[in-house]
């Protein structure tokens, strides 16, 4: 008797984040969060966290270091809305408020296997420049009320932003039943979902 098709997929990430570089910040800290679309459910893990506060080392690179571990596990019928890796990073100014100091957000690897992604942050900047000293200030940077907006991109087209350092993560991706259901992210594929290439997708990530 043969084995019943699967409805569903299943999509486990496991990694972590590794750490940071911000030249001119120290003493700072990681928010995340998965972004997912309507046909994805997480089945374990969690989606979001907040790492530790970790300060630069005597090493040359100053590199800020977390190694905060990443465990989840998602399960869909289609690729449409593949999930998304937010992070916000956080720390002093010079008044001690905490203060948002970047956003980022990159696509967790389609292809199985071991990755690893370094991430551009952005902040983002007030228009005028009155705002801009009454900002630093009253130590009330402008920052988004939810940081998925970062992923999602919806609204971000008039916000002025500035580029801001890096975030470094590592994942090992593992999936089932993609095949059985007519999706192939093997990394000879010509596309990383040849088999159903969806326009809401981004393009293949360029192999780790």
């Amino acid at each position: 008797m043969s084995a019943a098709t699967p409805t569903v997929f299943l999509l486990t990430v496991n990694g972590q984040i590794e750490g940071a570089s911000f030249p001119d910040h120290d003493q700072l800290y990681c928010k995340y969060c998965f972004v997912y679309g309507h046909d994805w459910a997480p089945t374990s893990g969690l989606e979001e966290g907040i790492t530790q506060i970790t300060c630069k080392g005597n090493q040359a690179s100053h590199k800020l270091v977390w190694n905060f571990p990443l465990e989840v596990t998602f399960k869909s019928t289609n690729p449409s809305g593949w999930p998304q890796l937010v992070v916000s990073v956080y720390g002093p100014d010079v008044f001690s408020n905490d203060v948002v100091r970047g956003y980022g957000a990159a696509h967790i690897p389609f292809s199985p296997g071991r990755h690893t992604r370094t991430i551009p942050m952005f902040v983002p900047e007030p228009t005028w420049r009155l705002q801009k000293f009454t900002s630093w200030l009253l130590g009330r940077r402008p920052e988004y009320t939810d940081p998925k907006v970062v992923a999602q991109g919806e609204g971000r087209e008039v916000t002025r932003v500035r580029s801001q350092g890096f975030v470094t993560a590592s994942f090992h991706v593992m999936t089932k039943d993609m095949k059985k259901l007519g999706y192939d992210t093997g990394p000879l594929a010509a596309h990383p979902l040849a088999a159903h290439p969806l326009a809401s997708l981004s393009p293949e990530e360029p192999a780790s």
